[in-house]
């Protein structure tokens, strides 16, 4: 499996924070977390958090529910799994079936994102099965309609940042930051530069403003075959990977799983409909669209205090 690192978040720790940052491979990206020097003992319970939460979601690993259920359309499932699958329904139903799990038959089956990738044939585009009804579960089992296969990664980091904070907090953590790629979230106010795939200068560069907050972040720079064309942000219903925005970032004090699917279901909307459903959500956003126009939310001030 390729280590796939999308470098479109800069997060800062100040001096007077005094955090300290370990990093891992998960998930397939860099996983870091940043504690105190009084909560470092917490390290070892939060990454394995985080690997549990891999060895549930991961359609790579030969162990895991997904990687069962896609190979034999049948599965047991654990926690982890469960939820995710119910949130994949939420954010499906949420989304108007533009965030679909389903999307599997395409990223994994055709184009083979993380492993020997390959540009598909339209033919092969048009005969794939994304129907996302024939997923059926409950908290022990789940099966998939054949020619199917779920693809949990459009939401997959974020819900494991999520789960991380949450063993964080039960353990009486009031500052500490978890991020996985272009997903982060923080206890205690951070500081946070968008990048620029085209400059040095950040897209924008600003403080959260709440006590927790996290940031999700999707683009088609980082991640395609061949060319930027075949990216990774497939659009479900026309299975063609998305062309209006190079990054897409979200700040919100809703769960980074929430945000994340958002994030991802906005990339592959068509660019009206992504900022009608972007703007009816709890979140403020920054946009880099193709062109290089730069859009920001009306309501940042009330996410963030931005750094003139």
């Amino acid at each position: 499996m390729k280590l796939f690192f999308l470098s479109l978040i800069f997060l800062s720790l100040t001096a007077e924070e005094a955090l300290q940052t370990r990093t891992k491979v998960l998930m397939g990206t860099f996983a870091s977390i940043s504690l105190s020097e009084s909560n470092k003992g917490l390290y070892k319970g939060a990454y394995a958090v985080l690997l549990r939460v891999d060895n549930a979601l991961s359609s790579y690993k030969k162990n895991s529910p997904i990687y069962k259920l896609n190979r034999d359309k049948k599965a047991d499932i654990n926690f982890y799994t469960y939820e995710a699958l119910l949130l994949s329904q939420k954010y499906y139903k949420k989304s108007g079936a533009y965030f679909n799990v389903a999307i599997g038959s395409v990223t994994k089956d055709l184009y083979h994102f993380g492993e020997d990738e390959r540009i598909p044939q339209s033919w092969e585009l048009n005969v794939s099965d994304t129907s996302f009804n024939t997923l059926v579960f409950d908290k022990k089992r789940a099966k998939l309609g054949q020619g199917v296969k779920i693809d949990l990664g459009g939401f997959g980091k974020g819900y494991g940042v999520d789960r991380a904070i949450e063993y964080l907090k039960i353990n009486t953590v009031q500052e500490a930051r978890v991020s996985l790629s272009g997903d982060i979230r923080c206890l205690g106010i951070c500081e946070i530069n968008i990048n620029n795939p085209f400059s040095d200068e950040a897209l924008l560069h600003f403080f959260t403003k709440e006590e927790e907050m996290g940031i999700s972040t999707s683009g088609n720079y980082n991640r395609f075959v061949g060319t930027k064309e075949n990216n990774h942000l497939i659009n479900p219903k026309t299975k063609e990977s998305q062309q209006n925005f190079i990054s897409l970032t979200l700040i919100s004090t809703l769960p980074n799983a929430d945000i994340d699917a958002y994030a991802t279901a906005a990339s592959v909307m068509p660019k009206e409909l992504a900022y009608k459903f972007l703007d009816s959500l709890d979140l403020a956003y920054v946009v880099l669209e193709t062109d290089k126009k730069l859009v920001i939310s009306e309501n940042i001030a009330l996410f963030v205090n931005v750094d003139k």
